[in-house]
């Protein structure tokens, strides 16, 4: 009697416990565990370069648990998983969806061949509580608004976690796989290092790090999360990303999380936050072009500067003022930034700056362990404005008073912008106010030690939302040109 050969094809599904593909495949004779870095056909969107180290060291974490078996590939992943059902008589193939444009176009072209060649092709969701073509309105059409939206997947039921394999099959191995450091996912120059203090990946870390989330921190969360020197976020989006944990069991653990209001509070504001994930992939899933086509189209006849020099000042924390340059370099040091600074550092770039939300965009695709195709571009959508559910465009923060107001103690800006430490907290957050004896107390000399402002935050603002305007009330090549003149003296 032939035995039945499965292969399961993790993909950002890096886990074993609760991944329907793996459950499914563990079932038959002989398991092929495989990973495939498909650069080729994920073109502009390859992964960026601190999401490649996240990605070697959870393929490490998994190899382990996998007894050393999990088999690598690097090219095309239809012609590989043509060849290796091909090599091994492979009877079942499984996976776990990712909703990228990309990818979907690919996994159904290899589902239609492997279908074809009478080879049993089956994918599962294991990412998210809800797929992006579940909610609908009443007639249909997509949700454009977050709030509806969630009062719509508030009352869906979410599926349960699936079991752990009780046990697995004889796991095969494939002489034409490479080895893990073959994939060169980890960078020529150890620029990560820093990451290391601050993350470990793997699904064992995802489930440590969740658990010390829910005993220390959910009891804050709904108001510690606005202030980046706390430590009351959760730290689990790049675990999600790459699905080392599963919404689906943080869902189920929240269930027994509760009991005083303010618990509760805390944990539906939590459950909010994954929504909005949700959200995020339910735009890229109906809007496919959100990575990089404006979904209000007359942004695409906003008039943005397009300066390298500005936007190279912004990218190293050089801004000259203080909450932004410690976002970014958070984020340059860490692979991460907090969430309102995220907004903010990008509010500045799209607004005071003027520059294309696209170039804020690529530059966190690179630097953020986190990088989600689908919560990145929403993101940088919602607050450049150009988004179906977007920020309003005059809503523009200002980095001096959001500075004073969540970060009041100074501790997020001394920890990251160690020049401006010895100010005192009236100045920190404005050291150009800072009289010259207390500047040079400080060791500060502007323009050397640490930038001048590199822009008038009243006249930037005003600028944009003049700019804002002039999209709005004329033909699109009036506009144009109307807005350029009007931002040209800045």
């Amino acid at each position: 009697m032939s035995q039945e050969i499965a292969i399961c094809w993790f993909r950002q599904d890096l886990r074993i416990s609760d991944n329907p593909a793996l459950l499914a495949a563990a079932e038959h004779d002989q398991l092929l565990p495989i990973y495939v870095l498909d650069d080729d056909s994920a073109d502009e969107v390859a992964m960026g370069g601190a999401s490649r180290w996240w990605l070697h060291h959870s393929l490490q974490s998994l190899n382990s648990d996998l007894i050393g078996t999990l088999q690598f590939f690097r090219g095309d992943a239809s012609v590989i998983l043509r060849e290796l059902c091909q090599r091994h008589n492979v009877t079942h193939v499984y996976w776990n969806r990712c909703y990228e444009p990309w990818r979907i176009d690919r996994d159904r072209e290899i589902k239609t061949e492997l279908l074809e060649q009478g080879i049993h092709a089956e994918s599962f969701n294991a990412s998210l509580l809800q797929e992006p073509w579940a909610i609908t309105k009443t007639d249909g059409s997509p949700y454009k608004v977050f709030t509806p939206y969630y009062r719509r997947f508030m009352v869906q039921s979410h599926a349960a976690p699936k079991a752990t394999p009780r046990f697995m099959p004889s796991l095969l191995e494939d002489s034409h796989s490479c080895s893990l450091s073959d994939l060169e996912l980890l960078p020529s120059i150890n620029w990560a290092e820093g990451f290391k203090p601050h993350w470990q990946p793997g699904e064992k870390w995802a489930h440590k790090r969740w658990r010390s989330f829910l005993d220390e921190r959910l009891n804050n969360y709904q108001q510690g999360r606005d202030f980046p020197a706390k430590q009351s976020v959760s730290g689990l989006s790049p675990h999600l990303h790459f699905g080392e944990i599963s919404p689906r069991q943080l869902l189920q653990d929240l269930q027994y999380v509760g009991g005083s209001d303010t618990d509760n509070d805390n944990r539906e504001h939590f459950i909010r936050e994954l929504a909005w994930r949700e959200f995020s992939y339910y735009l890229l899933y109906h809007w496919p072009d959100l990575p990089g086509k404006n979904l209000r189209p007359e942004f695409d006849y906003f008039p943005w500067q397009h300066d390298e020099t500005l936007l190279r000042q912004w990218q190293r924390g050089m801004t000259g003022y203080p909450l932004v340059d410690a976002g970014m370099r958070e984020l340059w040091q860490t692979g991460f930034m907090h969430n309102r600074v995220r907004m903010i550092t990008a509010s500045f770039l799209v607004k005071n700056l003027r520059q294309d939300w696209r170039s804020g965009a690529a530059w966190f695709w690179d630097c953020l362990l986190d990088a989600d195709l689908a919560s990145n571009s929403a993101s940088w959508q919602w607050v450049a404005g150009c988004g179906t559910d977007a920020a309003p465009y005059f809503r523009i923060f200002n980095p001096v008073t959001q500075s004073e107001k969540f970060d009041p103690g100074g501790d997020y800006i001394r920890q990251y912008v160690p020049e401006l430490a010895a100010l005192p907290n009236r100045y920190l957050h404005r050291p150009w106010e800072a009289p010259d004896d207390l500047l040079a107390q400080a060791g500060i000399t502007l323009g050397k030690d640490y930038p001048h402002p590199m822009i008038d935050l009243a006249e930037s603002r005003a600028a944009a939302l003049d700019a804002f305007a002039a999209i709005k009330t004329v033909e699109p090549t009036v506009a144009v040109n109307q807005a350029a003149q009007k931002v040209s003296a800045l």
